[in-house]
């Protein structure tokens, strides 16, 4: 036994540069709000990312041609996400509080296997689940770091946080079939591009006028900058390549590791306390990320002498 494949270094590292990004995303919305509303945020994001992922693509002639038979295909995957969700998201957080939106969210790898068993055929064993309920658990205790209170909640802004949740898990069953039409960089950039198309009449309905009233100035450009290449495109590029290899159930646990993850950025660039009982919330959703990830099989896996890595 050689070592660990170079593809599975490459399928789990892609994963948590993912979240690593997502993170991230945190403190650049920060910056953004200050000027802009969300849904003002998000298309301009897509945009940058748009424009970046075609010149990215072009320039390494890695852009597969669209099929006339896929545009309902895509048109649906940019519907899920990233409108539905970030609609969901957006309107959802302004009508409850942030703990629990971000434990609703922390659900979507509770479902997932729902949607992965029903339309892709993936099975996830016994400990795979325990170790996803486990992560549950450790991201609710890096959330309510303070004690588990009573919180009042806004039965519409959980409705529109659960919408979230749904669209996620779609959009995970749709991507995981585009992907075996197109190559990673071509879903991603047909995704975004698409994604403009609905949020384009949203943002006119909503927010054009608050729009018309903000200067752009740099302080808000370079943050939307780091949001639409990173958070938009290689975050997408690396998750979706950790899921065409992992498979949905397995890809979406990591999306636990992102209030740790944000929980420790904030402890460096906000000062936000990172206390015994954050750290002890983060070792827990690590452990539940292992056992997720365990199979008898992955043993062999992870030492086997050639180098492809597959599951």
């Amino acid at each position: 036994m050689s070592g660990i494949s170079k593809k599975t270094i490459a399928v789990y590292s892609s994963a948590m540069i993912a979240m690593v990004f997502w993170s991230y995303s945190f403190i650049w919305y920060k910056d953004v709000f200050v000027f802009y509303k969300p849904i003002t945020l998000v298309l301009f994001r897509l945009v940058i990312s748009s424009i970046f992922m075609f010149a990215l693509t072009l320039s390494l002639n890695r852009l597969n041609p669209l099929k006339k038979k896929d545009i309902g295909n895509f048109l649906l995957l940019a519907f899920f996400e990233p409108f539905m969700y970030f609609i969901g998201e957006s309107f959802g957080v302004n009508l409850i509080p942030s703990t629990l939106a971000a434990v609703i969210v922390a659900t979507i790898p509770l479902f997932s296997p729902i949607g992965a068993y029903y339309f892709h055929d993936e099975r996830i064993s016994l400990m795979n689940f325990l170790g996803i309920v486990v992560s549950i658990i450790g991201v609710a205790i890096v959330i309510f770091y303070k004690g588990f209170v009573a919180i009042d909640a806004n039965p519409y802004g959980v409705a529109l946080m659960f919408l979230a949740v749904l669209s996620a898990l779609f959009y995970s069953v749709m991507i995981k079939k585009m992907v075996t039409r197109y190559n990673v960089l071509s879903v991603i950039t047909y995704q975004n591009t698409f994604g403009i198309i609905f949020f384009i009449p949203t943002f006119f309905i909503f927010e054009f006028e608050h729009f018309k009233t903000v200067t752009i100035t740099w302080a808000v450009l370079i943050p939307l900058l780091k949001l639409g290449i990173f958070a938009s495109s290689f975050a997408f590029i690396f998750f979706t390549f950790a899921m065409k290899n992992l498979g949905i159930s397995k890809a979406n646990i990591f999306t636990n590791t992102i209030p740790v993850v944000t929980a420790v950025l904030a402890w460096i660039y906000l000062g936000e306390e990172l206390n015994l009982t954050k750290v002890i919330g983060i070792l827990v959703v690590i452990g539940g990320l292992f056992l997720s990830q365990f199979h008898p099989r992955m043993v062999t896996n992870l030492f086997s002498r050639n180098n492809n890595g597959e599951y």
